[in-house]
């Protein structure tokens, strides 16, 4: 094998390897791990190790390639249930919120920094975009109401795709690229959004078919084919001139919500795959930074992220949420939540591809913004929920079913564990009144295999294999959810099983 390509597969993995212990120390920090990424590429970098990179063309094609499978993994973490809630609120702030956002942060850049409207435009919209990776990583770790935690998810998710083409149109504008007018490239973006809302949610549904219906010889096939049908879709939608972000996110979050078998190992796989896509995009934009630039770019930095933070982001939520009916402490909360990462410093990248003058300018200040306002909001979030009164007793997660099909049977494996604080402890199987052709056949406890009884009951921490026809296997996930949720009274209490969360 070439030299060079055992060189870069030993760095690559080395790389991996320090970024993941890394994440362990982020975490014990309470920092988004990104900013560790950060710093790793920065030491690998001309200022560290020596190592010389300034291919932004390159950058901007690998960035491109690691937001899809980030916002891929979003969509399929990200639950139904919470989004029909949110998706109003959602929309809104990905919408009117990112608007009233690049308007308020440019007119700051004007009267107080001097800049002229073109580039304070194309500042503003680079970091009007909060961050998926960031706002999926810090708030999945805090107790937040769900409608308000899956507003924040929904606009992360949304917000990338009109922010990408707004940066496209300004940057071509100021080299004078395009010509068309306001109201025309208004129509081309609504017009692409649409259409990638459209490829994404048929991808998934025809993907979702497709994998229930076709036995493949592999298990390990599925996560593969599931993260597959995800770049599919923002494939598909690019080459048709629509926004292939809304069309990757959107198709994640169909097929992360469907019946498919093996859904929790695709779900796995796609968040490690999220979670290298991440160490390479933030090493990779380490790298490409200039320490040395660095120290002009703090102090436009800190005034257009303050003015960004204070002004320009509790305007655009309060104008986004009015309809909404957000209580007052949610909507400070929300505010103060914008988190940015990697996606304003994917976004400035664009100015340099084309070429803007002042481009260098507005990348260094987008990093410095990223870092020190990620370093404040990451910190301060916890203490801020808890300051508003906002957060939320922890309850315990529904009870996780994996599938794998039995073609020649026509039946179902399923296999699941009881978690902590479920009210399956105790029950009885009899008592989870599951239908006629399904069965719990095996319960590993304490690591000893055995097969129940009617007079078994289900412990805390038991992993159980049930076999069912395929026919009613959302029956008999539906029956385990809520004996889960409400003990073997569940039906009296209400509660049917369907896929829910608290406000």
């Amino acid at each position: 094998m070439n030299t060079t390509v055992t060189v870069a597969l030993a760095a690559g993995a080395v790389v991996v390897l320090v970024a993941a212990v890394a994440l362990r120390l982020a975490d014990r920090l309470g920092l988004p791990s990104l900013l560790l990424y950060l710093a790793l590429g920065v030491a690998i970098g001309e200022s560290g190790l020596g190592v010389q990179f300034e291919d932004y063309r390159l950058t901007h094609t690998l960035a491109y390639a690691a937001l899809v499978i980030i916002l891929a993994e979003g969509g399929l973490t990200t639950r139904w249930a919470d989004v029909r809630r949110a998706i109003g609120p959602g929309v809104a702030l990905s919408t009117v919120g990112v608007a009233v956002s690049v308007g308020v942060t440019a007119a700051v850049g004007v009267l107080v920094l001097g800049y002229d409207w073109g580039f304070a435009l194309l500042l503003a919209a680079v970091i009007s975009s909060t961050d998926a990776a960031a706002v999926f990583a810090t708030l999945r770790r805090l107790p937040l109401p769900r409608r308000m935690a899956a507003s924040l998810e929904a606009e992360s998710g949304l917000n990338d795709a009109p922010v990408i083409l707004l940066v496209t149109v300004l940057a071509e504008s100021l080299t004078g690229a395009t010509t068309q007018p306001w109201w025309l490239v208004g129509l081309v973006v609504v017009a692409e959004l649409a259409g990638g809302a459209v490829i994404g949610i048929g991808i998934g549904f025809g993907g979702a078919a497709l994998l229930r219906r076709v036995a493949l010889p592999v298990a390990g096939f599925y996560p593969l084919a599931t993260l597959a049908l995800c770049v599919l879709a923002y494939s598909s939608a690019s080459l048709a001139h629509t926004s292939g972000f809304v069309a990757v996110y959107l198709c994640g979050l169909v097929l992360g919500n469907a019946t498919l078998p093996h859904r929790a190992a695709s779900i796995g796989f796609a968040e490690g795959m999220a979670s290298l896509a991440q160490i390479g995009l933030f090493v990779l934009l380490g790298l490409l930074v200039s320490p040395s630039r660095l120290s002009d770019a703090v102090g436009p930095a800190l005034v257009v992220g303050g003015a960004l933070l204070l002004l320009a982001r509790p305007l655009s939520v309060v104008a986004s949420l009015v309809w909404f009916r957000f209580p007052w402490a949610q909507q400070v909360f929300i505010s103060w939540a914008g988190l940015r990462g990697a996606v304003p410093i994917v976004a400035a990248i664009i100015p340099l591809t084309a070429q803007v003058p002042g481009a260098t300018t507005v990348f260094d200040t987008v990093f410095v913004l990223v870092v020190v306002f990620t370093i404040v909001q990451g910190w301060s979030l916890p203490w801020l929920a808890r300051r508003l009164g906002i957060a939320t007793p922890v309850t315990p997660r529904d009870v996780q079913v994996e599938a794998a099909p039995l073609e020649e049977l026509d039946a179902e494996l399923m296999q699941l564990t009881v978690p902590e604080g479920s009210r399956l402890h105790g029950v009885y199987l009899p008592e989870l009144r599951l239908p006629e052709d399904a069965a719990v056949v095996l319960i590993v406890r304490d690591g000893r295999s055995f097969v129940p009884g009617p007079a078994t009951r289900l412990m805390r921490g038991d992993q159980a294999l049930l076999v069912s026809a395929r026919g009613s296997r959302a029956e008999a996930e539906r029956r385990l959810r809520a004996v889960s949720r409400a003990g073997r009274l569940a039906t009296w209490r209400g509660e049917t099983g369907t896929a829910s969360g608290a406000d």
